[in-house]
């Protein structure tokens, strides 16, 4: 009889120490979900920021002013326009010498 109690309390013991053993990585694994929750929704309004930063510096108003600013470009008008024309000669066929041919 004295056995089986030994037995029952080792086993009494040892599912004890599971059982606490289970939640601590319960808990551990819980504060790390936690943790990278947090984590992800720091990068999605790091995102948002960044995707905000992006259309700002693509609106057309800013394009245009480093245009100008940057690359001394600037708007067309008809005073500065260039317009060129090109005189198109007709194209004649190349001359082949008349002994080429017969060598052929």
């Amino acid at each position: 009889m004295i056995r089986l109690n030994l037995v029952l309390l080792a086993a009494v013991l040892a599912s004890a120490f599971y059982l606490v053993h289970t939640q601590y990585e319960s808990r551990r694994l819980y504060t790390a979900i936690d943790r990278s929750q947090a984590q992800m929704r720091k990068l999605e309004a790091e995102h948002e920021q960044l995707q905000v930063q992006r259309r700002a510096q693509a609106t057309p108003a800013r394009v245009q002013q480093l245009a100008t600013r940057q690359l001394d470009m600037r708007a067309v008008t008809p005073g500065i326009t260039q317009y060129v024309t090109v005189n198109e000669a007709p194209v004649a066929a190349p001359a082949t010498p008349a002994g080429a041919e017969g060598a052929r």
